[in-house]
Formats: C-alpha cells, structure tokens, sequence
C-alpha cells in the first residue's frame, strides 16, 4: 500500500519496497557469480580435447578445453608445479582438476589448472610419452640411422614366446614363401614382470652369437645373421608395456644386426617400434617385408628366359644398325669416290669457263652492235664493213683462246688423278703418282717415274 498524502503536494510513496529495483555495476554482477562459481563448484576435475594452447614469455599457458557440445577456457600458471606440463598439445585428451573462478576484465568463467593427465590412459600412458621424448632427444629414433633391410637374407634371429600366436604366423609366412630361410629362435616372454629384461638379453645374445662371440656356439659353425626380429601378436597396453620399457629400447639401439619390430597390431606403437630399424604392422606383416626379395625374385626368374631372348634380339638389332651405318661411311669416305668427286668439279670448272666466255662474247657483241649502229649513222656502208671484220677477228681470237682449240693443235692438260689438281711443274711430281691426262679426243691415265 501506498504512503497516504499529507497535503495535496504530498504524494506520498508511489512505488512499494517490493517495486523498487536494485541495479548492479558490471563488476558487482561479475563478482557476485565469482563468488557462487567459486562456492558452488570450487575444485572439479573435468575431460575434454585440447585447442588453441598458447604459452606466453611469461610461462603462463592459455588454452580451452572443449567437446562435442561446449568450451571450456583455461590458465595454468608457471607458479603451478605440474609435472605433465610438457604433454600439453593442442588435439590432446586430457583430464584437468582445478578451480573454476571467474576472469572479471573479460567476463568470462574459466579453469585455473593446478593437475593434468592424460585421458583415459592414466599413469602407462603418461610414462610412455616421457619415455618417447627422452629417447626421441637422445637421437634413438633419428630416421639417418636407420639401416637398410637385406633384400636376400639367408639366415635371422627371431625373438618371441615359443608358444604365442605370432611365431605360428610368422613360420607360416615364411615357410610358404621362402622355406629355404633359416631362423635362429631365443625364446623369450612377451609380457609380463621380467619380460622386458629376457627380450632385451635375447637381442644382445643373438648379437654376440652372429659375431662369433658366444662361447656356447659350435665350433667354426656358420653362425652370421641378416637381421633380427622381434614380435608378438596384439593385446592391450598392459600385455605390449614390456616393448615399452628402456633395456628394450637400448638393446635394439645398441643391436649391430638390423632389427624388425613387428608388436601388436596395425593401431599399435611401442617404443620398440619407433627404435627399430624398421617396423611392420603385424608379425605376418614383418615376414612377408623379411622375404619379398627372394618372393619377387621367383616370378623374375621365371621370366628370365623371354626377358634374354627379347635382350638379345635387342643387342643383335642394334649391332644391325651399327654394321649398316658403317657401310654407309666406308662408301662415303672411298678413294673411287672421291675421285669421281674431282672428275665432277672439273667437268663444272670448264662448264663455268665456257659459259664465261659466251658470256664475254655476247657482251662484246652488243657492244659491236652498239657501235655498228653509231658508225653506219655517221657513214653506214663504211662502219658495216668495218664492224664485221672486227667481229671476225674477234671470233677467230675467241676461238684460239678456247680449250679445246688448244688440245686441238696438239697440247694436252695432265692432272693427279686422285684430286684432280692440274700439275704445271714436273719437279713436283713423285714417282708413283697417278696421273690423268687429258687430249683433245679422250683421257690418259699414267704413273709418274
């Protein structure tokens, strides 16, 4: 109920307690839900995929955690004395426990991370990861020291239990295709306490017995080793943690033979794998890689034959080829053909004189004409007399001038026969040269003495 009036400007009270509002700042709303968050939740350990990790200079690091459905920001100070600090990555799984609180500048609730796990692999896993980091600095896993796997091997050591699913696999595979491979079996267990000191000593045993090392081995035996490997068939992380562990990973380090690792199934790495040389997906997998030179070799063996035939037709084509371009190059370079070469260039030399001097003749002939012409206008009967005997002089010159009027009168053009080169001086003539010479009627072909 309102308050009743006084007097008629005294209104009294218009609103109610219950109607008057109560407005909040931003930061007393923000730290009014600090509080509850902080009183209602506190301390909670939740799952979710890591994204967006960023570390500052500081050592702070910022990142959220999400799910299918909703986000989560979160802050895990340097002070924080969290070991799996260095796991962080964005795409991981994680478990954190911390406070939730609310960062009041941006508004924003969030986690201030005091633990982290790994999710849903617990202390194995966390193990496994620091393991794989050590390691991988040390250089156990650099791909240059990797070592090429023989392609023909004759003999391997194989480290397995005797009786597990994978060296029937194994001996199956290679008993099917390559049953000529000896295999040097150091039975060895595959899980289990004391495991992975028995696969670890099986590596170096079959180290020392391939370099003639081990006393117990027979006499002058024939005891070298192409490779070794070492595998087991499929399992859980507790049944694979024996090639999980440090000696094992030494061993295969320090092995001089190139080693295999074939552990579990295809989805599964062990650090083993990541150490060996080289790594298959299943213990199947690894004996089909060991035998594949000697199985492809079968199927090139069996085209060998039509594989010699085809090259040998191949090389008689070509030394075909080669005997043709021969020939072609003797023809070319023969003495009888150089010589009909010569004979050809002087039959166009004289060519080219006689169509020489036609030419100077009929220049001189118009010129005749061009005078005659003058002349017969200034005194014609006169000038074309005159005009013709001067062109019967010059065509009886002309004609003494000619080559064949000077074999005529009994001269003749003597050349070697081999080049064609006209000879003009005896003293440079040798005895035994091939000589050619030319009448006024035919060719004489003479020796010089």
């Amino acid at each position: 109920m309102s308050k009743p009036a006084k007097s008629q400007w005294d209104f009294g009270e218009l609103f109610s307690p219950e109607e008057t509002r109560k407005v909040l700042s931003v930061s007393e709303l923000t730290g009014k839900v600090r509080a509850l968050l902080e009183k209602s939740v506190g301390s909670v350990w939740v799952s979710g995929e890591i994204t967006n990790l960023r570390a500052q200079s500081s050592g702070h690091m910022y990142f959220s955690l999400k799910d299918a459905g909703a986000q989560l920001s979160c802050v895990l100070f340097s002070r924080e004395k969290v070991s799996q600090r260095e796991l962080l990555a964005d795409g991981k799984k994680v478990l954190l426990q911390g406070d939730i609180t609310v960062y009041e500048a941006r508004g924003q609730y969030q986690l201030i991370v005091r633990a982290v796990e790994l999710q849903g692999v617990g202390a194995l896993q966390i193990a496994f990861e620091k393991l794989k980091q050590r390691l991988a600095a040390e250089g156990l896993f650099a791909p240059e020291r990797k070592r090429p796997l023989p392609r023909f091997p004759q003999r391997i050591g194989l480290v397995t239990s005797p009786t597990g699913a994978a060296i029937r696999d194994v001996l199956h595979v290679i008993q099917r295709r390559n049953p000529a491979l000896e295999i040097i079996l150091v039975p060895a267990r595959v899980q289990g306490d004391g495991a992975a000191g028995e696969i670890a000593d099986a590596v170096k045993l079959l180290n020392r017995w391939s370099a003639g090392a081990d006393p117990l081995q027979p006499f002058n035996a024939s005891t070298h080793l192409d490779l070794i490997l070492v595998t087991r068939g499929g399992g859980s992380l507790e049944d694979l943690w024996a090639f999980n562990e440090e000696p094992v990973a030494r061993a295969i380090f320090e092995s001089a033979l190139p080693v295999v690792s074939a552990v579990g199934h295809e989805i599964d790495f062990t650090i083993a794998d990541f150490v060996a040389d080289f790594r298959a997906a299943t213990p199947s997998a690894a004996a089909e890689i060991i035998t594949e030179g000697v199985f492809a070799s079968r199927e090139f063996v069996a085209e060998a034959p039509g594989l010699l035939q085809r090259a040998a037709r191949r090389g008689l084509a070509s030394a075909m080829d080669n005997y043709t371009q021969l020939g072609a190059r003797l023809s070319r370079l023969h003495p009888r053909r150089r010589l009909d070469e010569s004979l050809q260039r002087l039959d166009d030399l004289q060519s080219g004189l006689l169509r020489g001097l036609k030419s100077t003749v009929r220049s001189r002939g118009l010129i005749l004409e061009n005078l005659a012409g003058r002349f017969s206008r200034a005194k014609p009967s006169q000038a074309i007399k005159s005009r013709r005997e001067a062109l019967r002089q010059l065509e009886r010159r002309l004609n003494s001038l000619g080559p064949e009027q000077v074999l005529a009168r009994g001269y003749s053009i003597t050349t070697d026969a081999a080049t064609g080169k006209v000879l003009r001086d005896a003293a440079k003539v040798k005895a035994g040269q091939k000589l050619k010479t030319r009448l006024a009627k035919g060719e004489i072909k003479s020796a010089a003495e």
